[in-house]
């Protein structure tokens, strides 16, 4: 049957230049398996499944598929998926804030400033120091010297990250990684008075091809939990990524006055249209 497609660019301010995410709407009847080949036919980095909610607290249930499995949480198909349900006239139950489910529980998105939505950053189901002998393998996979990194923790709210944290933006920038067998998210600051605060990269063997994800809402928001508690950094700020990849994308960090932490960014529609699935 025919349903519902949209493509959504997620955390850029110019179109083409964020992360684009597959979003198929009214799919409640589609089974695992229909829905892992469509993602792995999509070749992106996620595919999400907009369904009815379980649970009476949120307005949709979202599914998340790479090309080889599923995510319980993922950051910019979280924007992308409430971007799209909004657009096509899913009517949120409270003014400014959409309530997603997904295998992470409930995830709160609201709408920011600038026309963005921003997400909730979920709580870490892993952090904490790195052992001494994985952070040689995350450096060797990295291709630099365990004395190039500054700082590493596990910040893990989903997708497996554990962060690293290297001197400057210009040393994230010149990582060449080899073969990828960890989701390891790093992250070096640009001078003070940059208009950007950090440089973030973010490498998994998930993302087929150059094994680089162009922009990640979950590594950066673990990384802002972890950066802002460790007192790296200071809320509100922006964070780049995309850029050794030619893309230009821009993630907006907010704090709120009970510590929440909000993962915010652009979203924009470029293909829309039906599946037929």
């Amino acid at each position: 049957m025919h349903r519902q497609f949209r493509q959504v660019d997620v955390f850029a301010e110019e179109a083409f230049r964020g992360n684009p995410v597959a979003v198929v709407h009214g799919a409640d009847d589609l089974t695992d398996e229909e829905m892992r080949q469509f993602a792995n036919w999509t070749n992106l980095s996620e595919t999400t499944f907009l369904l009815s909610p379980s649970d009476e607290r949120a307005d949709y249930r979202v599914r998340i598929f790479t090309v080889s499995g599923e995510l319980p949480f993922a950051g910019h198909p979280t924007l992308g998926s409430a971007h799209a349900w909004l657009e096509a006239g899913g009517p949120p139950a409270r003014q400014y804030l959409v309530v997603q489910e997904c295998g992470a529980g409930l995830v709160p998105v609201r709408r920011a400033s600038r026309g963005h939505l921003a997400f909730k950053a979920p709580p870490l189901i892993r952090s904490g120091p790195v052992d001494a002998g994985f952070l040689r393998e995350v450096a060797a996979c990295l291709g630099i010297e365990r004395a190039d990194i500054v700082d590493a923790q596990w910040a893990d709210n989903g997708p497996g990250w554990v962060a690293i944290e290297l001197a400057s933006a210009e040393a994230v920038l010149a990582l060449k990684p080899g073969t990828l067998s960890h989701d390891i998210g790093v992250v070096g600051p640009y001078p003070p008075g940059s208009p950007e605060a950090f440089e973030v990269r973010a490498f998994t063997p998930q993302v087929s091809g150059h094994g680089e994800d162009p922009v990640t809402g979950s590594l950066n928001a673990s990384l802002a939990m972890w950066l802002l508690a460790s007192g790296k950094a200071t809320a509100p700020y922006t964070a780049s990524q995309g850029t050794a990849l030619g893309r230009r994308g821009r993630v907006h960090v907010t704090a709120d006055a009970d510590g929440g932490v909000w993962i915010g960014g652009g979203t924009r529609t470029l293909i829309s249209g039906s599946v037929h699935l």
